[in-house]
């Protein structure tokens, strides 16, 4: 709708102040970057990206200048006559960002760019596209389903299910005071325990801990994030159970067994060999990373 590649039913879009509602789409400041990068497969990277200057009439000279500054902005200088087909992935994500950056538009939308690069590709590509974003000063609005990418990219968050608007703010306040669990649930991962809460301390299956919040005392359920749970073979916490474990390298993945439910837990700098499956343990939690929701 942003795009006017569809019509809104209700509501309106405003552009730095227009109503565009009802604009057709070649008539909004807008360019787009597509999941798929819709390059055309018979031009090179030059034509590729001088092709909105070339629909706007825009001098040859002028043109051949903006396009060589924005490959130089994107890091393909001297990648002009190639082919498209002879790029990588990540090269063609590129031409892609370049064919709309080089149109300076107001907006400039992204539909899940990164989702056909591989994990360590896409990491880097996204910190370029925020480095440009940032540099180039562009209103941008940025749709993805990889949490982690929402919240290395953006300055704000838009959590949506099924159409609705569950909750708007910056990374750091989805991330540690989710709205619902749904939030809660999408925005990293999280255990969910019952607990009760009477204003001062937090009970969970026997564990106690002091803990305040502004949320109605009673029932409540106690979103837990893996980095907020410390664990030892000592007495003084939740006794658990361990039931799974991954080494992933800078850090180990637990899965721990317990009588108010399954609580996921990370232990960073540590290898596989301190616990083992069946191993039973007393569980401890910070109140960073713990956050009380209405059940």
């Amino acid at each position: 709708m942003i795009a006017g590649l569809d019509y809104a039913t209700s509501g309106k879009i405003f552009i730095d102040g227009e109503d565009v509602t009802k604009l057709p789409a070649n008539l909004r400041d807008v360019t787009m970057v597509f999941q798929s990068y819709a390059l055309f497969p018979h031009m090179n990277v030059f034509d590729n990206v001088a092709y909105g200057l070339k629909v706007a009439r825009l001098k040859a000279d002028l043109t051949r200048s903006k396009v060589e500054d924005i490959l130089e902005t994107v890091g393909l200088s001297g990648l002009s006559q190639r082919a498209i087909r002879a790029l990588s992935g990540g090269q063609q994500q590129r031409v892609a960002l370049a064919r709309a950056l080089v149109m300076q538009p107001k907006v400039l939308l992204f539909d899940e760019p990164l989702s056909n690069l591989d994990a360590k590709l896409r990491k880097r590509v996204r910190s370029e596209i925020r480095e440009l974003q940032q540099s180039l000063g562009l209103t941008s609005i940025y749709v993805t389903h990889d949490q982690e990418e929402a919240l290395a990219i953006s300055d704000t968050v838009v959590v949506m299910n099924q159409g609705n608007v569950e909750q708007i703010g910056s990374p750091h306040e989805l991330y540690t005071k989710p709205a619902n669990r749904f939030v809660a649930d999408f925005i990293g991962s999280a255990s969910f325990l019952k607990g009760h809460y009477d204003g001062k301390r937090l009970d969970i299956g026997g564990y106690q801990l002091d803990y305040q919040q502004d949320i109605s005392q009673g029932e409540v359920i106690a979103m837990l994030r893996p980095e907020a749970v410390t664990f030892s073979p000592d007495d003084g916490g939740l006794e658990a159970t361990l039931i799974d474990s991954a080494y992933l390298g800078s850090m180990t993945d637990y899965l721990f067994d317990s009588p108010v439910g399954q609580i996921n837990a990370h232990m960073f700098g540590e290898g596989l060999s301190l616990y083992h499956k069946g191993d039973k343990v007393h569980l401890a939690f910070k109140q960073t990373g713990l956050y009380l929701l209405k059940p």
